[in-house]
């Protein structure tokens, strides 16, 4: 009788462990849920695939880019993604690369901020205001500026945005590089010939 109660014990036990995993990954599906649909516009300019809706972290330059301050608002969340409207065209805003550092909720507001980047923009040097419409980074800009023109950096590849440089892609092959000084402005750019040719803005 003894063995026969403690198999059923045990049995209830794995019964109830089954139970708990279940609803964890049901509530884990569901948290989605709780994220507000927000509107507002994009902080930076951003890119795509000719031909796709699918809005990757990355910012290469051959892709084509959507404008800094397009407006934007969330119509739907989905695993790793919200479903966007961008300027009246369905996107989809995925999150490729930021996952271990931020929640999704984090990563759109991050992505769509509620006032229009152009009105700030509009404040600085003209030169300035050619190079982040063309996508373009230059010696001088501060990481608020590249951010604007070239988007985030990688996470993967620069953990901490007070890092002395940071480590940027203009496609899968051709990397450059933003050092920093001690006021948080470009001071170099370090890129291959070709490379540099098209990310430097050339006054």
């Amino acid at each position: 009788m003894k063995i026969r109660n403690h198999v059923f014990i045990v049995i209830l036990m794995l019964g109830s462990m089954l139970l708990t995993g279940c609803s964890s990954i049901g509530m884990q599906g569901n948290n989605n849920e709780n994220i507000p649909l927000i509107s507002g516009y994009t902080c930076c300019n951003l890119r795509h695939e000719d031909g796709g809706d699918w809005i990757s972290e990355l910012t290469y330059i051959q892709w084509k880019m959507i404008p800094l301050g397009t407006p934007a608002s969330v119509t739907e969340y989905g695993r790793l993604r919200a479903h966007v409207n961008l300027g009246g065209k369905p996107m989809r805003l995925g999150q490729d690369y930021t996952r271990k550092s931020l929640s999704l909720e984090q990563y759109v507001k991050r992505i769509i901020v509620p006032e229009d980047p152009n009105i700030k923009l509009a404040t600085f040097p003209m030169e300035i205001q050619n190079a982040i419409k063309l996508g373009k980074v230059m010696n001088g800009m501060t990481k608020e500026l590249v951010i604007m023109s070239v988007g985030y950096p990688l996470t993967d590849e620069n953990p901490t945005m007070d890092a002395p440089f940071w480590r940027m892609w203009i496609d899968s092959f051709s990397e450059y590089q933003l050092l920093w000084n001690e006021n948080g402005q470009v001071k170099d750019i370090v890129a291959n010939p070709i490379t540099k040719k098209l990310i430097v803005y050339q006054k």
